[in-house]
């Protein structure tokens, strides 16, 4: 699978991006969707996991209540939505994806299809 970010841009904190990510091939609905950060001079990191059907979701705790994924499998797409950003959510943003049909798919999972990366900046 093949995929391609968008979305990402310059916001004032407490502002709200969504960012895309379109993902190519026939078999989309089989694959856990992920999104990852890395902030300048940082390891990257895991913000959000869906599973193949969307129904579960994982959250890294610094997002909880703030960002939402979701998949739309019709499309062949994955979102993040972004509200009340901080200047710590800047960093670039990069979808993932793994061939997983679990019910649930935790944040430790590792994934294997990487899209190329969107910077989201949050200013202060």
């Amino acid at each position: 699978v093949q995929l391609q970010a968008s979305g990402g841009g310059l916001v004032q904190a407490g502002g709200s991006l969504r960012l895309s990510c379109a993902a190519s091939g026939p078999t989309f609905s089989g694959y856990a969707m992920a999104w990852f950060r890395q902030a300048p001079g940082k390891e990257r990191e895991v913000v959000a996991t869906i599973n193949w059907t969307g129904g579960t979701k994982d959250y890294a705790d610094s997002v909880k209540g703030r960002f939402t994924i979701s998949r739309d499998n019709a499309k062949n797409t994955v979102s993040l939505q972004m509200n009340s950003l901080k200047p710590e959510d800047t960093a670039v943003y990069y979808c993932a994806a793994r061939e997983d049909q679990r019910v649930f798919v935790p944040r430790t999972s590792r994934f294997n299809y990487w899209g190329q990366g969107t910077l989201v900046t949050v200013s202060s």
